[in-house]
């Protein structure tokens, strides 16, 4: 069993694998890395399954001690990670001698870094998974759902691997302003016209308010012309317009029923980009339907498989 000491944390570095599913008719929530793209490419780069346990990192301020001589993965956003110092881009594997000193500073590029151990982090599984949900007191290092802390040791059992980078045609672009595809949904025929034309035609500024529970997004007001509705189940990336008319993009953490009408709900691959934007941030939506973002997706998995 080989060793990290976290040296330093902030409530926004979690332990992170891909959540729980087929518990939501319980009320609980998926949980999971919320940019699952990165995550899986730092567990690529050191050959472990896909849904290993990582530490996402959320704008810095995190810091660790190998106990041992390792290896170790970085991918995501560049945090302005050091290694004793010395800068360390991501989307490649590293060695740590014993005693180094792993940093990760600042946003440079993106928001969310996962740092990567072989086989995975270890932690106990609740509901089949070790995913951090701080409102509901699941997951983590202490199956409470508590953020990393300062003294906390990382355990893990794999072998490191030989050296691996991810190839720079892979590397995503966080600064990207292509539109997000919003997979339209049931109530899209209630909201004005007015407003379906504001809604995919004009920016939307991504609002301070925001955690891992959902994304509020700051722009023209949505008008929703509809009857009231019963709560319905909330799927992953679902957007719903409270009556403010400001749009809320609900993410892993976001509860598990809601009544406000949705605009629909944002693919997988948009997602994993808007995990990476910040605060003040300018995005569009671009409507698809079903088969074209299923379309995209097998696409985009073919490629990473391959």
């Amino acid at each position: 069993m080989s060793q990290l000491s976290i040296e330093a944390s902030t409530p926004l570095c979690l332990l992170q694998d891909t959540g729980r599913f087929g518990v939501r008719h319980l009320g609980v929530t998926q949980g999971g890395a919320l940019d699952w793209v990165s995550m899986r490419w730092a567990n690529w780069l050191l050959g472990n399954r896909p849904e290993a346990a990582v530490v996402e990192v959320t704008l810095g301020g995190f810091s660790l001690i190998a106990e041992q001589d390792c290896c170790l993965a970085l991918a995501g956003a560049d945090l302005d990670a050091r290694l004793d110092g010395q800068p360390l881009k991501p989307w490649r594997s590293f060695s740590m001698r014993r005693g180094q000193r792993l940093r990760l500073n600042q946003p440079l590029h993106g928001a969310r870094a996962y740092i990567a151990a072989p086989g995975g982090f270890k932690a106990p599984l609740l509901l089949g998974s070790c995913a951090s949900v701080v409102r509901e007191e699941l997951g983590g290092l202490d199956g409470l759902g508590s953020p990393l802390a300062k003294g906390q040791q990382l355990e893990y059992h794999g072998a490191a691997p030989a050296h691996r980078d991810v190839p720079e045609g892979f590397w995503p672009d966080f600064t990207d302003r292509a539109p997000l595809d919003l997979l339209l949904g049931a109530q899209i025929g209630d909201f004005s016209g007015l407003s379906l034309f504001e809604a995919f035609n004009r920016d939307w500024t991504l609002d301070s308010r925001a955690d891992r529970m959902g994304i509020r997004l700051l722009g023209p007001v949505l008008q929703y012309q509809g009857p009231a509705m019963i709560s319905e189940g909330i799927p992953l990336g679902a957007v719903q317009v409270p009556p403010d008319g400001q749009p809320i993009v609900l993410l892993n953490d976001r509860q598990t029923i809601g009544g406000y009408p949705r605009l629909g709900a944002l693919t997988p691959l948009a997602l994993a980009r808007l995990a990476q934007m910040l605060p003040g941030a300018v995005v569009r939506f671009r409507p698809v339907v079903q088969e074209m973002a299923w379309q995209q997706q097998r696409v985009f998995l073919e490629r990473f498989v391959g």
